[in-house]
C-alpha cells in the first residue's frame, strides 16, 4: 500500500497535470518527453528518469491488454540527462577502525533500545527498518534464529538470520528491558511504537561519527567487504545480506542450501568483532 501510494503520488503531481487527461491509445512519445523534461529542467533528474520508467511499465501494460498499439514511452530515457554517479554510503571497513567504533557503542550512555540496537546491529547487519520493528515473538531462542516477516523485508520473502552466541546473549539481556512488550525495540516515548530510523542515526552521531564517516546502512557495507575479503562465497554473503534473487526456484534453493554455511559464517564473523572490539 506505502509503494502504491508513492506511485501514485509521482503520476499527480508530475505526470496528470501534462497528459492525464489524454486517452493512452493517443500519447505520443514527445507529449510524455515533455512532461518528464518539467522535472528534469528542475534539477530532478534522478526523478525524472524514475518517472520515464513508470510511464514505461503503464504503457507496456496498455499496450499488451489493448488499450494502445505501442509503448509511447520505449526509450525515452535516453533523452534525459544521465543519472549523477551513485553516492555510496559511508562506512567504516578498516579492522582497527571497526574495533574502535564497537568499543564506543559499548558506552553509548543513551536509551537502552537504542544502545542495544547499535550493539546488535554490527553482528546481524540487516536493514534499519529489519531491526527497529522486531518483534519477540520472531526470536526464537532455542534454534537461535531470527525470522523477519515478508512484509518488512525489500525483497518481501522471509528472511533468517542465524544467531551467533554473542547475539543471542544481548537479546537475552534486552529482554529483562522490554521483554514485556510486544516490540524489541521499543521508543523511549511510546511502548507501541518502535525506535526510529533518526534516532539510531542520531545515535551514531552522538559518538562522534560524521555523515560521511559510517551510516547504519554501513554496518552491511561493512560485512559485505570483510567478508569478502575473508574469502566466504559470494553467494552466502549475499544470501544473508538478503539481496534479490530474479530466479524464484534459485532463491529457495538457496534459501535451504546455505543455511549451515550462513550459520557458521555468522558465528565466526561475530567472533571476529569481538576480537576487534577487544583489540581497540
Amino acid at each position: 500500500p506505502g509503494y502504491r501510494k508513492q506511485l501514485l503520488s509521482r503520476l499527480e503531481n508530475h505526470l496528470f497535470p501534462f497528459i492525464g487527461d489524454k486517452p493512452v491509445a493517443e500519447l505520443e512519445p514527445a507529449e510524455i518527453l515533455a512532461a518528464v523534461r518539467y522535472t528534469e529542467e528542475r534539477g530532478a533528474v534522478e526523478m525524472a528518469h524514475k518517472l520515464v520508467q513508470l510511464a514505461g511499465k503503464i504503457c507496456s501494460y496498455a499496450r499488451l491488454v489493448g488499450y494502445a498499439t505501442f509503448n509511447a514511452a520505449a526509450g525515452l530515457g535516453e533523452a534525459l540527462s544521465p543519472l549523477p554517479p551513485a553516492k555510496h554510503r559511508a562506512a567504516i571497513t578498516a579492522p582497527h577502525e571497526i574495533g574502535k567504533l564497537l568499543l564506543a557503542i559499548e558506552t553509548y550512555p543513551g536509551d537502552i533500545s537504542m544502545r542495544y540496537a547499535l550493539q546488535i546491529l554490527p553482528y546481524v547487519f540487516v536493514r534499519s527498518k529489519e531491526l527497529r520493528c522486531t518483534e519477540w515473538e520472531e526470536i526464537d531462542f532455542d534454534k537461535a534464529v531470527w525470522i523477519i516477516p515478508a512484509g518488512r523485508m525489500k525483497m518481501k520473502r522471509p528472511h533468517i538470520v542465524p544467531l551467533a552466541r554473542q547475539v543471542v546473549k544481548l537479546f537475552e539481556e534486552l529482554r529483562q528491558w522490554t521483554g514485556k512488550g510486544r516490540l524489541v525495540f521499543p521508543s523511549p516515548f511510546s511502548a507501541s511504537k518502535p525506535i526510529t530510523d533518526v534516532g539510531l542515526l542520531n545515535a551514531l552521531r552522538r559518538l562522534g561519527y560524521g555523515r560521511d564517516e559510517m551510516s547504519i546502512h554501513g554496518f552491511r557495507g561493512m560485512a559485505s567487504t570483510l567478508l569478502n575479503e575473508q574469502g566466504y562465497r559470494s553467494d552466502v554473503i549475499e544470501a544473508q545480506l538478503a539481496h534479490g534473487e530474479r530466479n524464484a526456484i534459485r532463491a529457495a534453493y538457496n534459501h535451504a542450501e546455505y543455511m549451515e554455511e550462513r550459520r557458521a559464517m555468522m558465528q565466526a564473523w561475530a567472533d571476529y568483532l569481538d576480537e576487534l572490539r577487544a583489540g581497540a
